[in-house]
């Protein structure tokens, strides 16, 4: 039997990959199934009446309805900031592009909660406006609340894809249809509109499931969304059978949105057709109109970047808070990299022999295992955290409040982030190197070793950074996972905002902006280099 299942190997890849790239793929691969096995396990523990009540209960259309409101409002919203935003940057000639474009991309410093914690710092009889001019505004929270936080925070991955179309759009589609009489209408929605459709999709697809998966603005705003629940029927009603359907259900949700853009851009051919070089529009004169384009941009920026900062910096500096909690700042950071750094270790140790496999031995397996990765990131990451938790306590109860299984559970949602990174290096490796070295002969693992791995060094040190900087200002898996009396950045803000200790959050608010300005500078850098 074992002869039949090596022909069958060999028949698939053509040559065999080796051991120490084969079982570490493998095992990766599985580890991505389990949050997937025992979710389920959990979810059909319920008998047949118990499970008719519990799937259809009046409670889970009201969640439906509500994660549905949120999603679209914060992708209309976040489509209204984006799209004038990145047409004013590619065809206008506004000026200061550069830094039009920059602002537009440092809301992503501000983490949803983060944003959130701004908002309600606004109202109310402790909020900023009553303090400093006796304005007692009412507070925003709720469903307003939780659109304004998370679109804020989200639109600019909107920004970056509609910015890349349409720096790569050709002029010539746009003058043909201008000489066969076409209006600026038709030609907007006949031409400009088909070609922006993929990087809408794109955009879409990435704050849509952001938003469902969303637990900190969500839950600071009181909004009862499918991510609240799970959370409150986990933690509060210790029903656990419920929250594990309630993730079924908003992991079914978040996959209709990934099948809905695969159906819409199905078989959609938007390259040109005709020999030549695309060629960009000139940029359109924007005359009178600049003011308003200015006014417009004035209130997304002030809106996204001015609000968190004025609130950051009226606690810090009018109304701060006692010397103490400055004082924990560095400690809380501390503790916050000691989970996150391991985990970024991890996620690229997985994604390394992924990423040789699928390069160096392509087919029909090495492409299965590759996509097995993008399991834990596309789970709602309430949904992977709550999974993980059946995990430990039906199997591995000594991981159970652990922070190892924090540290595992991190490197399973972000193995797909540290996957691109090193796949890009690898490409750029070449395969003859390996060649010369194996006829001089080395073995397999020196070559891997002293020929290939330091060629992708590069590629593993900003897999590394990704995740680390992912981890550091995630919040829901650390909610759940983390051990008891273990606090990192974000938890921290997120329990002091929920209980209105304002002042009190900022020290570990302003370190998390701070902090993620880092991101945000690795993908500008990355942007100024192309």
């Amino acid at each position: 039997m074992s002869t039949h299942v090596a022909s069958y190997i060999y028949r698939i890849w053509g040559q065999r990959p080796p051991f120490y790239i084969l079982i570490p793929s493998v095992v990766a691969a599985l580890a991505m199934v389990l949050p997937l096995f025992y979710l389920g396990l959990r979810a059909f523990q319920a008998d047949s009446g118990q499970l008719l009540e519990l799937v259809f209960r009046q409670r889970n259309l009201d969640l439906l309805f509500n994660t549905l409101k949120l999603t679209f409002g914060v992708l209309l919203l976040a489509t209204l900031m984006a799209l004038p935003t990145a047409w004013l940057v590619t065809r206008t000639n506004i000026r200061f592009k550069k830094a039009i474009t920059l602002l537009a991309v440092v809301p992503l410093a501000v983490p949803g909660y983060v944003m959130a914690y701004a908002l309600l710092g606004l109202g109310g009889h402790y909020g900023v406006f009553a303090q400093l001019f006796g304005w007692e505004l009412p507070r925003i929270n709720g469903y307003t609340g939780a659109v304004l936080a998370l679109s804020l925070y989200t639109f600019p991955y909107l920004f970056l894809n509609l910015r890349a179309t349409f720096l790569g759009f050709d002029r010539s589609l746009e003058e043909s249809a201008q000489a066969l009489g076409y209006s600026q209408r038709q030609i907007f929605l006949k031409i400009l509109l088909p070609h922006m459709a993929p990087a809408l999709m794109a955009g879409w697809l990435v704050i849509g499931l952001y938003v469902m998966g969303d637990f900190g603005a969500v839950a600071l705003m009181r909004y009862e969304a499918f991510s609240y629940a799970i959370f409150t029927q986990y933690s509060s009603a210790f029903d656990r059978i419920y929250a594990a359907w309630l993730s079924l259900m908003l992991l079914a949700l978040a996959g209709s949105f990934v099948l809905m853009e695969t159906l819409v851009l199905k078989r959609k051919r938007l390259a040109s057709v005709g020999s030549g070089i695309a060629r960009p529009k000139a940029a359109s004169q924007l005359g009178w109109k600049a003011f308003p384009a200015w006014i417009y941009l004035s209130v997304v920026f002030l809106s996204s970047i001015g609000l968190p900062v004025m609130i950051l910096a009226y606690w810090l500096l009018l109304a701060p808070p006692d010397l103490s909690f400055f004082l924990e700042v560095p400690g809380t950071f501390l503790r916050s990299a000691a989970a996150a750094l391991p985990a970024a270790l991890v996620a690229a140790g997985f994604a390394l022999p992924i990423a040789y496999l699928l390069v160096r031995y392509p087919s029909r397996i090495s492409t299965v295992i590759e996509r097995s990765t993008y399991i834990g990131y596309a789970l709602p990451p309430l949904t992977l955290a709550l999974a993980m938790v059946f995990f430990a306590l039906h199997t591995a109860y000594f991981l159970y409040q652990t922070l190892a299984l924090l540290i595992f559970t991190w490197a399973l949602a972000t193995l797909a982030l540290a996957m691109g990174p090193i796949r890009s290096s690898l490409m750029q490796t070449r395969s003859n190197l390996e060649e010369a070295s194996f006829s001089l002969g080395h073995g397999p693992i020196a070559t891997f070793f002293h020929v290939v791995f330091p060629r992708l060094r590069r590629g593993i040190l900003a897999s590394i950074a990704i995740v680390f900087l992912f981890c550091m200002k995630e919040l829901p898996i650390t909610f759940l996972l983390a051990p008891t009396g273990y606090t990192t950045l974000a938890v921290t803000v997120f329990s002091r905002t929920s209980e209105g200790l304002m002042a009190e959050a900022a020290p570990f608010a302003a370190a998390i902006v701070i902090f993620s300005s880092l991101s945000v500078g690795m993908v500008l850098n990355r942007e100024g280099n192309r």
